[in-house]
């Protein structure tokens, strides 16, 4: 019974410790795909003209055709 007992123990233990090691943060391996539907539009728009407004609706259209946002997040741009 001694043997079954300490397995449990040491099973009680480590699942937790397994599953907790396997939910870490890491950054992603490879981002490139990501690069490719946000594009670079972005990049030094402030908002502050018509030109930037354009180069942020190009990326929002992008990440919602890549479905990083949901439809209910890109109609929330949609709006006036």
């Amino acid at each position: 019974m001694k043997p079954q007992l300490a397995l449990m123990k040491a099973l009680l233990i480590m699942m937790p410790a397994a599953m907790l090691a396997g939910c870490g943060v890491s950054g992603p391996a490879n981002v490139s795909g990501l690069h490719q539907v946000v594009g670079t539009d972005l990049l030094g728009a402030r908002g502050l003209t018509d030109g930037d407004q354009r180069k942020i609706d190009r990326t929002v259209v992008r990440l919602c055709a890549g479905r990083v946002y949901s439809a209910k997040e890109c109609a929330l741009h949609d709006q006036d």
